[in-house]
């Protein structure tokens, strides 16, 4: 039961995750361009536009401008998906979580299907760093080491 809760939160949150990666990325290779979209302060939710998640994904990902319309619109559906079921307060929390990760699941198969394979590649390695990111922060922060050596 525990494995299912942790693997729910970690498709939950592997959307905000690529997209997080991407701004750090973005962020610590320019300063250029500041990322408005990034993320809010506090726990935010994932609850980006899709426009700017699109653009962020089209720009790591080198997608063409049919590419990009396409994951927009793929974005823009998840979103619609997930502030209905937010909003659905008959069902209970662990099934919203399960619909969460059916509805991640489902958009970023639809974004790898768009995906060229060196764009799936990188768009896997995004994903293998949004779950890695998110298995540390479920066990106690983004800095487990630290928390061993303690001075005295």
């Amino acid at each position: 039961m525990l494995k299912k809760t942790m693997l729910a939160l970690m498709l939950a949150g592997l959307l905000y995750t690529v997209t997080s990666v991407v701004v750090a990325q973005e962020n610590s290779s320019s300063d250029q361009q500041a990322a408005p979209g990034g993320p809010p302060p506090g726990h935010g939710q994932g609850r980006f536009d899709p426009a700017k998640r699109g653009e962020m994904l089209a720009k790591h990902l080198n997608l063409n401008a049919d590419q990009q319309a396409k994951v927009t619109d793929i974005l823009k559906s998840e979103q619609s998906q997930m502030e209905s079921l937010r909003s659905d307060n008959s069902t209970a929390q662990q099934d919203r979580r399960a619909k969460m990760m059916e509805i991640h699941k489902s958009s970023n198969e639809q974004i790898r299907a768009v995906l060229n394979p060196d764009q799936q590649k990188k768009f896997d390695e995004m994903t293998s760093k949004r779950q890695q990111w998110m298995q540390q922060h479920q066990q106690g922060g983004e800095a487990p080491p630290s928390s061993d050596s303690q001075p005295k």
